[in-house]
């Protein structure tokens, strides 16, 4: 018995050995395969060759996508112009009655066809400065919903504002309305099962997004570095509100770190909140394995209404449709090139793209907050925007709080406002959403409003970087090492 005993544990830790080394070999192949750039695909293969014991692990959380199963979910939804599948019968008859913005989508071929749907007319556009305003105009539209609610959030809070918003939903709920509410699991990672408890009881359909197929639940795991990061939310199909707001007290200006919290969203009503909802659906797809419980309806275009460009964006795509459309648009700054980010840790394509638009005398400005919500990343930010203050970026950053909001203005011509920061993750790694607008009106208020902001910002120039003390320096550069993570 005991010699029996003594084999088995020589054949155990031999076996976990084996599985180990194993995973290590099917990960190298897997990187080899799909690996996005050769840098990032070399320091993986040095790192499973030298280190696998903690690389496998490492990989299987940060480095392979397991999205797979999403492509196979999507449809791509639209009428005939924007090519695919429809996502079912009712999505498919209500679409092809949206009328395609001509002048727009001709203007933006490129993003047309990175989006499931072209620029789509007849919306009318709000857009919602910091969070009192914009809760105000989501709480108003949700209590005015006949016939269903579509939420979905990176974070929600179990605060103030986070009961608010579950206040609303349930009362919805219990007065007939079909209700559902998608958030992401890292995101809202501190939601008490009594919360999401409360609001299953009344009738509200909940999910987290990165659920793991029920047969495969030891994967759930590895998808903590694909989050959906998108906010959206749509009542009865005709009105939907996107933007940089998640829900949670912060939002209001009400943290003692930061106190003010600016912020941009938008609110659209018209047939671009139905190409909102397609985005919607593939996610509580993907998440739960259902279709959306509800009859898509036909939207009417508004009169004289602006066209929008709804961009559903993530790890899922086939390309970096992200990164494309963000250079595409920076390729075509003529005279002005504003960008606002918290986060600035952009790839080799875009640090080209404005380095190429100061080289064509574009006014290229970069507005980043002051106070970072963590060090590292504004350590990273710090030298982000250093590399590019010495390219002839203009480098701000906004002193009246944090700086949340996701928005970039190009010419007079185009702007986009949505979820995605200027950084590696929302570019490739996440799940994001932009709206891209180009009515004059909203234009100038765009720009109003970012001449603003630059007002309340404090503009740093390269000498002001080279001046800082050496360990700062330093330590930017160490930061810099997280882009890829960032």
């Amino acid at each position: 018995m005991a010699a029996l005993i003594e084999q088995v544990g020589i054949v155990i830790p031999l076996v976990l050995v084996a599985a180990l080394y194993t995973a290590a070999a099917v990960c190298a192949v897997r990187e080899l395969l799909y690996g996005r750039s050769s840098q990032g695909s070399i320091g993986w293969l040095l790192s499973l060759f030298f280190f696998p014991y903690v690389t496998v692990f490492l990989y299987l959380a940060f480095g392979w996508k397991r999205f797979d199963d999403y492509v196979r979910l999507r449809r791509r939804v639209g009428p005939n112009e924007a090519g695919g599948q429809p996502y079912d019968a009712q999505s498919d008859s209500a679409l092809r009655v949206i009328h395609r913005a001509e002048e727009a989508s001709d203007a933006w071929p490129l993003l047309v066809n990175l989006s499931p749907l072209p620029f789509l007319g007849g919306n009318d556009i709000e857009v919602l400065v910091d969070g009192r305003a914009t809760y105000e105009s989501i709480f108003a539209g949700i209590r005015a919903a006949k016939t269903y609610v579509l939420a979905q959030f990176y974070i929600i809070r179990n605060d103030e504002i986070g009961n608010r918003l579950a206040d609303l939903l349930i009362e919805k709920a219990e007065a007939g309305v079909t209700v559902l509410l998608l958030y992401d699991d890292i995101g809202s990672a501190g939601l008490s099962r009594r919360f999401l408890e409360r609001l299953e009881k009344a009738g509200v359909m909940v999910s987290g997004f990165n659920r793991s197929r029920p047969m495969f639940p030891f994967l759930r795991p590895f998808r903590i570095n694909f989050r959906n990061h998108r906010k959206i939310v749509i009542a009865d199909g005709r009105h939907a509100w996107i933007g940089g707001l998640n829900m949670g007290n912060e939002y209001l200006g009400l943290s003692q770190k930061f106190n003010r919290w600016r912020d941009t969203h938008v609110r659209v009503d018209g047939p671009a909140a139905l190409a909102a909802q397609i985005s919607f659906a593939e996610d509580w797809h993907w998440a739960t394995g259902g279709k959306l419980p509800i009859d898509w309806p036909h939207p009417q275009p508004l009169n004289d209404g602006q066209p929008v460009l709804v961009m559903p964006s993530g790890p899922a795509d086939t390309i970096d449709t992200c990164a494309i459309a963000f250079t595409e648009a920076i390729g075509h700054a003529r005279r002005r090139l504003w960008i606002v980010s918290p986060y600035f840790v952009p790839g080799e394509d875009i640090q080209t793209a404005l380095s190429a638009a100061v080289l064509r005398g574009v006014d290229v400005r970069l507005l980043l907050p002051k106070n970072p919500d963590g060090p590292i990343v504004g350590l990273a930010n710090e030298c982000f925007a250093e590399t590019m203050a010495a390219q002839g970026v203009r480098t701000y950053y906004y002193r009246e709080g944090f700086l949340h909001q996701k928005v970039m203005l190009v010419d007079d011509a185009l702007a986009s406002i949505g979820t995605v920061n200027f950084d590696n993750r929302s570019f490739h790694i996440n799940f994001e959403v932009t709206l891209w607008l180009t009515e004059p009106d909203t234009i100038g208020f765009v720009r109003d409003m970012l001449e603003l902001d630059f007002a309340h910002s404090d503009e740093k120039r390269l000498a002001d970087y080279r001046a800082r003390p050496p360990w700062r320096g330093v330590a930017s550069r160490l930061a810099r090492l997280f882009a890829p993570l960032l």
